[in-house]
């Protein structure tokens, strides 16, 4: 499974519509994409998904952006989170080229529906070079799962375990079918972390991500001993510095500060705001930020001096995280030579 750092052709994105839990806020979440949306399309191909109606109102919100970058394609979605329902793509050394895999999504664990959400990769397929290649007998979620592209696979046990996704399957032979669908060589599990009002039960994309040259972990931090947070986020510090390389080597561990508390309008439950949702494409780090000048600074600031070969661009997530969720949730990258359109 190639690295996120590695050439990116195109990112796909599901615009939201009537139909999603966005109904309630349909004009500030849009705003959202298309920022979003502008931002992808200036260092690689747009894929906008959703139903007719949807793709003529993203059509309207990125009328700016050049017809080579963006393509809309028709295809109805449940909702808008194409990082866990999208194609994860793995390398063919032999054959060259890439080939994507279709994994069964079920909704984070049947939590909600996600009918339309699990056929996207199948409805999509003659737009990639190669057929998609079948795994529906299995449940993951792109963002369950960090590649280093060289053979090691970082995830969280809370999520792979979860009894409604692959329950008849125990931890030896789940990993066993992560190293044969992936190519990996390694899987390596955290057992601590998770974020309130996180419905994907501690995906690894929240709290701990993996980095050029490979050996570097960006990590969600709590310096707060007063935050709900601050046990089980130390206690993932611990793990992570316990973690080595393929090489026996500690990984470089970067902290990443946990943005101030935002709570749901409605209920005053606590969103899962991370700094760890970025998306790495092509030389470009598109960094969630949340309308806290401090921290989104401190945030920006850590990973430019982290990655100085990379522009971080700061894409505001505040619609997005109201439906628990974040940038590198919303989007999923195909590596060159994934598409033949």
């Amino acid at each position: 499974m190639p690295a996120e750092w590695e050439a990116v052709e195109a990112v796909l994105v599901a615009w939201p519509h009537e139909e999603t839990d966005w109904n309630y806020m349909l004009d500030e979440v849009e705003d959202c994409y298309k920022h979003l949306c502008k931002a992808i399309a200036s260092y690689a191909r747009l894929l906008v998904i959703g139903p007719e109606g949807a793709l003529s109102r993203a059509r309207k919100c990125l009328a700016t952006i050049t017809g080579e970058q963006v393509y809309f394609i028709p295809v109805q979605t449940n909702d808008t989170w194409t990082r866990d329902y999208g194609a994860i793509s793995v390398e063919l050394p032999h054959a060259g080229g890439i080939l994507p895999l279709d994994f069964k999504f079920n909704g984070w664990g049947l939590k909600f529906a996600s009918d339309k959400d699990n056929l996207v990769t199948s409805r999509l397929a003659g737009m990639f070079a190669r057929m998609p290649e079948n795994h529906l007998s299995f449940v993951l979620e792109g963002g369950s799962i960090e590649s280093d592209g060289a053979g090691t696979i970082l995830t969280t046990s809370e999520c792979l375990q979860s009894p409604n996704r692959n329950g008849g399957m125990n931890r030896e032979e789940i990993d066993e079918y992560l190293k044969y669908a992936l190519g990996a060589r390694r899987i390596l599990r955290l057992e601590h972390g998770g974020l309130r009002g996180d419905d994907t039960d501690s995906h690894i994309d929240t709290l701990a991500r993996l980095a050029p040259p490979g050996d570097v972990i960006f990590y969600t931090g709590c310096a707060d001993a007063s935050d709900e947070h601050y046990s089980e986020l130390q206690t993932m510090a611990v793990e992570l510095r316990e973690l080595r390389t393929e090489e026996g080597l500690p990984y470089h561990l970067i902290e990443l500060p946990l943005p101030d508390p935002i709570y749901d309008a409605e209920d005053g439950s606590r969103l899962p705001a991370t700094y760890a949702n970025f998306l790495i494409v092509n030389h470009a780090v598109l960094l969630p930020i949340y309308g806290q000048p401090l921290k989104d600074r401190q945030a920006m600031d850590t990973i430019a001096v982290a990655m100085p070969d990379y522009e971080v661009v700061g894409v505001d997530c505040r619609a997005l995280i109201r439906q628990h969720g974040s940038l590198h949730c919303a989007t999923m990258q195909f590596p060159l030579n994934t598409l033949k359109i």
